[in-house]
């Protein structure tokens, strides 16, 4: 990590915890310890990354969600502070804000350019060094209050994106993959306001934060063998491909969906108070 990307990482870890201590906010944590012990695992030594995936509800979800982490994270090595991808048209704008979020560890990614783009190259990389990258597989804000409906009047997560696949299918080795669901941050920062109040938060939002326990190491790699297994002979490597990618990343939304109805009933709206 160089000397000004960690200066940018302390110094926004710290106001982002500055911020959810100052009573400005309710905030609600659960199942911390499922992504210290993974950070602290011995398993990264020998290169075994870890990933979180999460439901993305407003622009702040990052990285205010991270400003729960302990304060030494922010001053150690950038393996215990969050890798993430971030969309070129909203974050990466003009020269400033391209440099600003380049040293807080966001790969600029680009919309419509599919999975096989340097983001998602560079993604897979940070993984295969033993590193944290966080996913938002929805790929962009999806408000609660926008979430479509099932048959039996429940409310449906939007559909992950395929670069979740390609990402957990391409490491060299099997990831620590972490759920994770977040509430609230709708209400911090609320889509669809008006200028000058779109880009202020709202005071007194409760928050929650909740993460899963670890998916099943071999569960990535049972879904391949398993996959591939079923391969037909005339099938083309392209369909193959994306057969595996879809097969992951429908695994991966289900393990959110699950996660979030766990923490806020059907309708995926704020937790019980």
């Amino acid at each position: 990590m160089s000397l000004r990307s960690a200066a940018t990482i302390s110094i926004i870890g710290i106001t982002c915890k500055a911020f959810l201590n100052s009573g400005l906010c309710k905030l609600s944590v659960n199942g911390l310890q499922n992504l210290v012990q993974a950070l602290e695992n011995a398993h990264r030594e020998h290169d075994r990354g870890i990933v979180t995936i999460s439901n993305h509800i407003s622009t702040l979800d990052d990285p205010v969600t991270w400003g729960i982490l302990p304060v030494t994270y922010y001053l150690r090595s950038s393996r215990f502070t969050r890798w993430t991808l971030g969309a070129s048209d909203i974050m990466f704008t003009n020269s400033v804000f391209s440099t600003f979020f380049r040293y807080g560890q966001v790969f600029e990614t680009f919309r419509g350019k599919g999975i096989y783009q340097p983001a998602v190259d560079n993604a897979i990389e940070k993984l295969d060094q033993g590193c944290w990258v966080h996913l938002f597989g929805e790929g962009k804000v999806n408000q609660p209050d926008t979430y479509q409906k099932d048959e039996n009047g429940f409310a449906v997560l939007p559909r992950f994106k395929w670069g979740v696949g390609r990402i957990l299918s391409s490491t060299a080795r099997s990831p620590i993959v972490i759920p994770m669901w977040i509430t609230g941050f709708d209400k911090l920062m609320p889509e669809g306001r008006s200028f000058p109040f779109k880009y202020f938060p709202r005071i007194g939002a409760r928050l929650s934060i909740t993460f899963g326990e670890p998916l099943p190491l071999d569960q990535i790699r049972s879904t391949q063998v398993r996959v591939s297994s079923d391969r037909h002979p005339e099938q083309t490597q392209i369909d193959f491909d994306a057969r595996m990618r879809t097969e992951i990343t429908t695994a991966i939304h289900k393990t959110i969906l699950t996660l979030g109805r766990g923490v806020s009933g059907p309708l995926l709206a704020d937790p019980p108070c």
